[in-house]
């Protein structure tokens, strides 16, 4: 009887080994793109991780502050009623360019005290109810203390933080992708796994005997 051509052994292969080549075939796949994809992301988050270790190293934290003046309509203050909120912050966004979201903002008989705050920035304003008189205080940390507060999530608003939650998943996805292709590289499966749970063990010895 002649011996079964490759096409038939490829036909009659188990179901259960072609099905192990696609879940590798598909994970190598996903692996590689996602690295691509993730790599500005990990380039981003190990820059940062070195600026929030060393603050002291880079100039670019060297923090600035300007102080300003200036008046606004009454009416939006009203000292015997309440203030327009909306108005009296889009007053010192569009005069005097202000940004970051608003942290606080208090009321009392005399005065409106407002925080806003931002990625490497604050600024505060104290506004005299009765003239329409305020002083604004901005305080601007630098590029490095923006990437910093970026890496944190610091005052970032919830579009950032979604950002962050997706490149997390992302991240994980890239691990798991990765440990499912070790799996089958069968030479260096035991050299692979061998080497990550060395690098863990690694990592929680040194924060159980060298971390205050």
């Amino acid at each position: 009887m002649a011996a079964p051509s490759p096409a038939n052994a490829t036909h009659h292969r188990p179901p259960h080994i072609h099905f192990q080549r696609k879940v590798a075939a598909w994970a190598r796949w996903l692996h590689v793109y996602l690295s691509m994809f993730c790599m500005g992301i990990v380039l981003f988050f190990s820059v940062t991780g070195v600026t929030l270790n060393h603050p002291n190293w880079f100039v670019g934290g060297l923090e600035r502050r300007d102080d300003q003046e200036g008046t606004m309509d009454v009416r939006l203050l009203d000292p015997s009623g309440d203030v327009d909120k909306l108005a009296v912050v889009e007053h010192l966004r569009a005069r005097d360019r202000v940004r970051g979201a608003v942290a606080d903002f208090s009321v009392d008989d005399r005065e409106v005290a407002i925080t806003f705050k931002g990625p490497g920035y604050s600024a505060d304003a104290f506004i005299d109810r009765r003239s329409g008189t305020y002083r604004l205080t901005e305080t601007k940390h630098g590029l490095v203390a923006v990437l910093n507060d970026l890496h944190k999530g610091r005052d970032t608003g919830t579009t950032w933080s979604l950002v962050l939650d997706l490149s997390a998943g992302l991240l994980v996805l890239v691990s798991i992708t990765g440990l499912i292709l070790l799996f089958y590289l069968k030479l260096r499966r035991v050299a692979g796994m061998v080497t990550a749970v060395l690098g863990a063990l690694i990592v929680v010895l040194i924060v159980s005997l060298l971390v205050p």
